[in-house]
């Protein structure tokens, strides 16, 4: 988090995490669409459309005296591409961790989740993390209390689970909203 008293202005860094093809993308196009700023995402892709560093946007809320810059950023899923990760990640203030719901994907979520453990240490401990259990209108999914048992989220009051449905906007406001009042407890996000 970087303040500037002198322009009376905030920035934060969220970046969506998860293994490949889990939504981290058009979860954050969704967010922006909410905001009618889906404009304002940049994308570095391959050419097949699928991204090759990250995916990238700033969110500007202004108060009636402070802004707040948000900066969103995706990291790549695609496992040629990791070497990018640990950059993307630096500087974060909160992670939204995308699963893909899809039974046949729990092996790749899991993996996933240890990876990003990995890098941060014990920096996940103090981060705001919201893991939306994303692809919720498809069929065969993972049960929530599944996916917090294999992340080791017993009694981790820190981290919390909501469902999405990315192509839709479902629950992504409701979990960028979470994040934000993690980030500021004690700014009542409505």
């Amino acid at each position: 988090m970087i303040i500037n008293y002198k322009k009376r202005e905030i920035q934060i860094k969220i970046v969506y995490y998860g293994c490949a093809m889990s939504g981290k993308t058009t979860s954050l196009r969704s967010l922006f669409r909410v905001f009618n700023k889906e404009n304002l995402v940049t994308s570095i892709n391959t050419t097949t459309g699928r991204t090759l560093f990250f995916d990238f946007g700033i969110l500007q809320l202004k108060g009636s005296e402070w802004t707040v810059k948000i900066s969103l950023y995706t990291a790549t899923g695609q496992d040629f591409y990791a070497s990018t990760r640990p950059s993307t990640l630096y500087g974060i203030d909160g992670i939204m961790f995308i699963v893909d719901s899809q039974r046949k994907y729990f092996k790749d979520n899991v993996t996933s989740w240890k990876e990003l453990n990995f890098y941060l240490q014990e920096k996940i401990k103090e981060l705001p993390v919201v893991i939306c259990l994303n692809k919720r209108d498809l069929d065969d999914l993972i049960d929530s209390k599944e996916i917090s048992e294999s992340f080791g989220l017993e009694n981790n009051e820190k981290i919390h689970l909501i469902q999405t449905i990315a192509i839709e906007s479902s629950g992504i406001l409701e979990a960028f909203k979470k994040i934000l009042g993690m980030i500021f407890p004690s700014i009542l996000v409505n």
